[in-house]
């Protein structure tokens, strides 16, 4: 009688979780870009990976075979998504190893007709065996000498083995000519992974090559095995998962640190009325495009406020900040205290100059909103500094 089983299971829960959130995370780019290889295969990677690991779960096991109705079916299944697994991630390797190529096409070709054989023999082994007896915890040793599923047995730790020799011989190979830093990233995550999948094979076959002799070392496939499976497909999956997006993790951080740094400068224009009523972005639009739209505001409000801008309160202020700071803190200071003296110009409703139109804002302005809208948030040395121009504007209209 099989005994009751735990609905849930820790240790295979967190690195399942893991594994389903990386595939949900992957869908959007897999539904934009499902023609492109490498997002087909590591998409087919991480799914395959869970599924080995929901079928694994003892409880699921128990699910499955009385949902079938066929003892120990979750056996092939669950031996099928890891081989198809171990086949995709070779595949990818091999592609992130090679420039595209016919040699590279014909490579991943066999590596699939390989693996595909291999799935076919692991269903045809079983449907051969003779297994009447649900197995939850060992079933391996338990059928370690049964015909054919022997073979059965044979035949998947053969073939993750395989793997994961020509996996990690592959990796350290490639290693060394990594120059990109999330790809290295990879890479040594797959190393670790693919190892500790080689640590799993050995305590697996240990196991049912003693069963062949007499002996019963089944704990080192029910105790100590399953944790180095476990380890071997989160390492697997984080090895695929970085290259990818660290990258989009980078420009995404990169992205929120421009659009804060746009922000004071962008609150500081918003007085000025907008030339078209402008695109409303819900909280779902990427971040690279509300950066944009915000840089687009900023140029365009500093167009509407050329005309009452001041040239001469620009360079006054920029000789007096260099006097205090660096030349770049000092055109930073410089350019936002010439554009508060232009926006409060433009809410005072001051007119602007009719008879010939101000030269504008020019690029030492322009070019640089990101770090003068930095320089609104120092309110004290902006205070300062619009005193000491103000207070020579007023000695130039004195001596005048």
């Amino acid at each position: 009688m099989v005994p009751h089983l735990p609905p849930f299971h820790v240790p295979y829960a967190l690195p399942t979780a893991l594994l389903a959130l990386a595939v949900l995370l992957k869908l959007p780019t897999f539904v934009r870009a499902w023609r492109t290889p490498e997002v087909r295969a590591t998409t087919v990677l991480l799914a395959c990976a869970t599924c080995v690991l929901v079928v694994i779960t003892p409880v699921n096991i128990e699910r499955l075979n009385g949902w079938t109705g066929i003892p120990n079916f979750a056996s092939p299944c669950a031996y099928s998504f890891l081989t198809v697994s171990g086949a995709t991630g070779l595949a990818m390797i091999t592609r992130w190893r090679q420039p595209p190529s016919e040699r590279r096409r014909r490579g991943i070709r066999r590596i699939y007709c390989a693996y595909g054989g291999i799935v076919a023999g692991l269903w045809v082994t079983f449907l051969l065996a003779r297994v009447p007896e649900p197995r939850t915890y060992d079933l391996d040793t338990y059928y370690a000498g049964t015909p054919w599923m022997r073979e059965h047995i044979l035949l998947y730790l053969g073939a993750h083995a395989v793997t994961g020799i020509v996996a990690t011989r592959m990796l350290r190979q490639w290693s060394p000519a990594v120059t990109d830093r999330w790809v290295k990233s990879g890479v040594v995550f797959l190393l670790l992974g693919f190892a500790t999948g080689l640590l799993f094979d050995a305590a697996k076959l240990l196991a049912v090559a003693a069963r062949w002799c007499g002996t019963d070392w089944d704990v080192l496939s029910t105790r100590v095995a399953p944790p180095f499976a476990l380890l071997q497909a989160s390492l697997v999956a984080v090895g695929f998962i970085v290259p990818q997006a660290g990258p989009a993790l980078r420009n995404a951080v990169r992205d929120q640190r421009e659009y804060l740094r746009l922000r004071p400068l962008w609150r500081a224009l918003r007085v000025l009325a907008p030339a078209a009523a402008p695109a409303r972005f819900g909280f779902w639009v990427p971040l690279d495009l509300r950066v944009v739209q915000r840089q687009q505001r900023i140029h365009d409000a500093l167009r509407l406020l050329a005309p009452y801008f001041r040239p001469d309160v620009h360079a006054r202020a920029l000789a007096a900040a260099r006097a205090a700071h660096g030349e770049a803190r000092a055109r930073d200071l410089a350019g936002a205290v010439a554009l508060r003296a232009a926006i409060d110009a433009y809410a005072a409703g001051v007119p602007a100059p009719a008879s010939e139109r101000p030269p504008g804002i020019g690029t030492d302005i322009s070019d640089h909103i990101d770090t003068i809208s930095l320089a609104l948030y120092r309110r004290r040395a902006l205070a300062d500094l619009g005193r000491r121009v103000t207070s020579t504007e007023s000695g130039l209209d004195t001596h005048a």
